[in-house]
């Protein structure tokens, strides 16, 4: 397996590089994050051994655990999934980002939990660029609103914007998404852009993306929850 995850590792930093090329943008400027939703420890052993990565989780509790089983690692963990207040407390801290602030009742409440640590929480907003009923996220117009509110917080501190867009047929159907998502973090004055998964990160980074987050073309299909 080791060699397998090695090998797709370095086919999608090559496609990224390749990406940053096209777009006129360095390398450097795109954060490769790693997503193991499902994967065994062993297999986020093997990709670290493979080259540095951020690492990403979509459950609070798989994130715990796999901290926990590599703790001999210097891994930086982002938090992708959907996250409910009642599990922030198991987050915060433990993800160097959380990427799917939602709402302000969920931003409070993770700046309590960062406040009773003493850090500062580093987030990003998901926007729902497409307003789709069944997915989380703030929609366009009511992303003001929860900037101005997030703003006030002081244990918390919004980095930029994360969107998935609609599932497409090919990877340019999401290009108009992500276009969107840029000008809206262009709007805003923001830094980080989160978007494109393996399906579509070539495009994402073309749009502007200075996060990926890659799970399938590194680590394959899922093998355990």
């Amino acid at each position: 397996m080791s060699s397998d995850i090695g090998a797709r590792l370095l086919a999608v930093r090559g496609r990224i590089a390749l990406a940053c090329r096209r777009a006129g943008r360095p390398q450097d400027a795109v954060t490769l994050v790693a997503v193991c939703k499902g994967q065994p420890a062993q297999a986020i052993r093997d990709a670290f051994a493979a080259g540095p990565a951020c690492f990403a989780e979509n459950y609070a509790q798989e994130l715990v655990r796999k901290a926990e089983a590599l703790s001999d690692l210097p891994l930086r963990w982002h938090f992708v999934g959907g996250l409910q207040k009642n599990k922030a407390r198991k987050v915060v801290g433990l993800a160097a980002l959380i990427q799917t602030v939602d709402s302000q009742a969920l931003a409070g409440e993770i700046d309590r939990r960062a406040a009773a640590q003493g850090i500062v929480q580093d987030v990003l907003i998901e926007v729902n660029v497409a307003g789709e009923a069944q997915k989380s996220g703030v929609v366009p117009r009511d992303l003001p609103a929860l900037l101005g509110a997030l703003a006030g917080l002081s244990h918390l501190r919004c980095q930029g914007l994360m969107a998935i867009p609609p599932g497409a047929d090919h990877a340019e159907g999401s290009r108009p998404h992500f276009r969107a998502l840029y000008a809206l973090c262009a709007r805003h004055g923001l830094r980080e852009i989160s978007m494109g998964m393996s399906t579509d990160f070539e495009v994402a980074i073309e749009e502007g993306a200075t996060i990926v987050r890659v799970g399938t073309a590194i680590f394959g299909p899922r093998t355990s929850k």
